[in-house]
């Protein structure tokens, strides 16, 4: 059994964008020292503001990554799928969080402790490359979230998140592509900053007019190209 848990983070860590050009020996280096975690959907995995000493990887499950205003409301800046790693910049400069991150469903994630995953970058510049263009997509995925809540409009918004879902995060099913994710329409808005209301009423027309359909969270698209349209 201990075996089998050695080659699925092995495995997971070779699979993320940051690790995946690490040598095997670099690769088993981290695994042998990973820890798992379990979390309940829901869960919070760390707070915003809470000391970061680790870099996490979800093996399964999906966490947000999220902030919330002072007011109360909720913008999910990312949402973490299997193989992929978050937690990082706290990973690099033991600072604190910067944002809050949850589980959106169980979760089972890999947990890389700070000391020791930072004397491999300090030996192998390559892996410190990775992590600063890991940081630069990030940045430049918030730089055009940000940019995109302030100008389009919110049919543009919606039509761009659920086109993003659909090529990464979906499975064709008989008349579309259905999002893995389940989603209520408050989730949604969290996304790409709108109010439940609003969101209800687009889905709503775009269900009238065939486009997906929204049935217990679970969002189809059928016509690609309509929404594809809409995003324009």
């Amino acid at each position: 059994m201990a075996e089998a848990q050695e080659i699925d983070r092995r495995a997971i860590l070779a699979k993320s964008a940051l690790l995946r050009h690490l040598s095997a020996e670099q690769i088993g280096f981290l695994a042998a020292r990973c820890t798992t975690r379990r979390c309940r959907a829901g869960e919070t995995v760390f707070e915003r503001g809470a000391p970061g000493s680790s870099l996490l990887a979800v093996i399964s499950g999906r966490v947000k990554v999220s902030v919330v205003s002072t007011d109360g409301r909720e913008l999910v800046l990312n949402i973490i799928k299997p193989g992929e790693v978050f937690g990082e910049i706290a990973l690099l400069d033991g600072g604190e969080r910067t944002a809050t991150a949850a589980a959106l469903i169980e979760c089972e994630l890999l947990v890389l402790s700070r000391r020791d995953f930072l004397p491999l970058v300090e030996r192998h510049g390559e892996i410190g490359l990775r992590l600063i263009e890991l940081l630069c997509r990030r940045l430049r995925a918030t730089s055009q979230q940000v940019e995109e809540m302030q100008f389009l409009d919110l049919p543009v918004r919606l039509a761009r998140m659920l086109l993003h879902l659909a090529e990464t995060d979906a499975m064709p099913v008989p008349g579309g592509r259905r999002l893995n994710l389940r989603l209520s329409q408050a989730e949604i808005g969290t996304l790409i900053g709108a109010s439940r209301e609003r969101i209800s009423r687009q889905l709503a027309a775009w269900q009238r007019d065939g486009v997906l359909s929204h049935e217990a969270g679970h969002v189809t698209i059928h016509r690609l190209d309509d929404l594809a349209a809409a995003a324009d």
